[in-house]
């Protein structure tokens, strides 16, 4: 067992990769289908009569036959869609995330189990059957062993194809990090279901928070309870004492984490996944997690660990014998109160954004996850055409919450919201389609199919609850596309967008006016946001002296003391 650290605890430090790398989520499911033959089943999908898999390019909000008998409205059933993205998918379109400019992709869940969010764990040391190549032979591997013996556990058509899609992101230096949930698991998670058809006499009767155990007497009543994660009691929660995992538990996870970090055995972590985000971090115990990341940094000094955390909690989270970095939720409140609602000044804006920088330790604000939208929030270009509302609050459509359509005013918003995001410190983190102009209300509604240029896509005319929309194309947007590429090569290109230190410089609150820079070994960058509706000139020249300078996004010259700033856009000078 591993000593999470008697001694001092060692001192802060990210992998050097990790310092301001672009990353790209993807929630598998609805990522790509690169293999029509691997598709999930009705009895997989526990759908109605009549089910079958979703078709890609269809009109998101119009439901499928099968869905509308018994159903009360959209939402009955669109958890049972399925639309068949998997790993062979993801392979394919590797060399569209590289020509993205992205380096470090975090996966949603991978691994086994019955739900298209994958949160729900029914192996562990499994991927998805439905995500490889070959489903059956795979769910027969899987009853050959004995979970709980890792000397019996093999590697499956999926697990292997996962392996591969390792080999190939990394020989395009693309990083891999994958979900963790060592909190909770599924129902269908093999040590849940020996609890549940052997109750006491269960071995693994002391992993879960088991409240109650079916009584024989009583013939006709089941006494069998147990803690769901917040109620839900398709998600059983793992017991905990002393703030860490039952010692069964600790073993089962660890070899788990070796499993994915050196597939090999051999010691060299290359053939391995480059770290993991871990689901809900905060409500699992801090010495559980010492444990686990004393492992995680023997086996890979290198690799990465973050947190989903949403508020200031999260730094309590990240330390030398913690984890790494933060879903920086903290950001996006900041940026979209600022940007998005003009709901807080400039002064409020550059509080928060000091607060988080002084909050984490010293280095730590460059390996940040600068996220603005994920799975478990409306799309960016959603919040923007439902401006004032908190963050990831009433985002669904029963709240009001519109499902049109970006218009192009809305979009110079994203591009600037965007720019800032890939200038500031920290990892901008680009949630699967954001770049291609996808929009989306609050789950389920952020978890549409990847739009992509090589398919046709049908007009969004539907509405979940019959009200009145647009007609929206739903088309790849390739002029999107490109200013995504550009604001990621810039990242990628200039070390002082990186690794460089921030500091504002100066901001207007009645203008809306604010100016930044990223510096590293005497190279500066200059960025100047106008959060107006109107266009602002700007006198540079006493900061930057009176000179020419080279707006790096539209390759386009000005004078440092005759700033023009478009209105709800940003300046990136050099």
């Amino acid at each position: 067992m591993f000593n999470a650290f008697a001694q001092k605890p060692p001192e802060y430090k990210a992998p050097g990769w990790a310092n301001g790398v672009v990353w790209y989520q993807i929630f598998p499911e609805r990522f790509r289908d690169g293999d029509s033959t691997n598709q999930p089943t009705a009895q997989r999908a526990q759908g109605p009569a009549g089910w079958r898999p979703s078709v890609w390019t269809a009109d998101w909000y119009q439901q499928e036959e099968w869905a509308k008998n018994g159903a009360t409205d959209f939402y009955t059933y669109v958890n049972n869609r399925r639309y068949g993205g998997d790993l062979q998918g993801v392979i394919d379109k590797l060399d569209y995330l590289k020509d993205l400019g992205i380096g470090a992709i975090y996966f949603n869940p991978v691994f086994d189990a019955q739900s298209l969010h994958k949160y729900d764990a029914s192996y562990y040391h499994h991927i998805d059957r439905n995500f490889g190549p070959d489903p059956k032979a795979d769910e027969a591997l899987f009853a050959t062993e004995d979970h709980g013996n890792p000397a019996t556990w093999r590697w499956s058509s999926a697990d292997s194809l996962f392996l591969h899609l390792i080999k190939e992101a990394h020989r395009r230096n693309i990083k891999v990090v994958i979900d963790g949930v060592w909190n909770h698991t599924g129902t269908e998670f093999w040590a849940f279901q020996d609890l549940v058809q052997n109750g006491a006499q269960s071995k693994y009767k002391d992993w879960y928070v088991v409240k109650s155990f079916d009584d024989a007497q009583t013939a006709n009543k089941n006494e069998f309870d147990y803690e769901g994660w917040w109620g839900f009691k398709s998600l059983p929660v793992f017991k905990e004492e002393r703030e860490t995992l039952m010692p069964p538990v600790r073993d089962h996870i660890f070899s788990v984490t070796r499993r994915w970090m050196d597939p090999n055995g051999d010691g060299n972590p290359e053939d391995g996944i480059d770290g993991w985000r871990l689901d809900v971090a905060e409500e699992v115990g801090k010495e559980w997690w010492k444990e686990w990341h004393a492992l995680v940094r023997q086996i890979n000094p290198q690799a990465i660990t973050v947190a989903e955390i949403w508020t200031e909690k999260a730094a309590e989270f990240i330390a030398g014998d913690l984890f790494t970095s933060v879903m920086n939720y903290r950001f996006a409140y900041a940026a979209k109160d600022f940007l998005i609602d003009g709901s807080i000044d400039t002064k409020e804006f550059i509080r928060r954004l000091q607060q988080i920088e002084m909050d984490y330790p010293t280095g730590a604000a460059h390996a940040l996850q600068n996220l603005m939208d994920s799975h478990d929030a409306p799309r960016l270009a959603s919040l923007i055409v439902n401006p004032g509302r908190e963050y990831d609050r009433r985002g669904h459509p029963r709240d009001s919450f519109l499902v049109r359509k970006p218009t192009a005013a809305e979009r110079n918003v994203q591009k600037l919201v965007a720019t800032f995001q890939f200038t500031w410190a920290g990892a901008p983190m680009i949630y699967y389609g954001t770049e291609a102009g996808m929009w989306g209300a609050d789950d389920p509604d952020d978890r549409k199919p990847m739009v992509w240029a090589d398919m046709q896509f049908e007009q969004e005319t539907h509405h979940p609850f019959g009200a009145a929309r647009p007609a929206d194309d739903n088309n790849f947007d390739p002029q999107l596309f490109r200013f995504y590429q550009k604001l990621a090569q810039l990242r990628n290109s200039e070390p002082a967008l990186q690794r460089g230190s921030a500091q504002f410089v100066w901001d207007d609150a009645a203008k809306g006016l604010v100016l930044f820079t990223r510096e590293l070994n005497g190279e500066k960058i200059w960025v100047v946001i106008n959060r107006s509706s109107r266009a602002q000139q700007l006198d540079a020249s006493r900061w930057m002296g009176n000179k020419s300078v080279q707006e790096l996004v539209s390759g386009k010259k000005q004078r440092t003391a005759k700033l023009v700033i478009a209105p709800m856009a940003a300046l990136v000078l050099k």
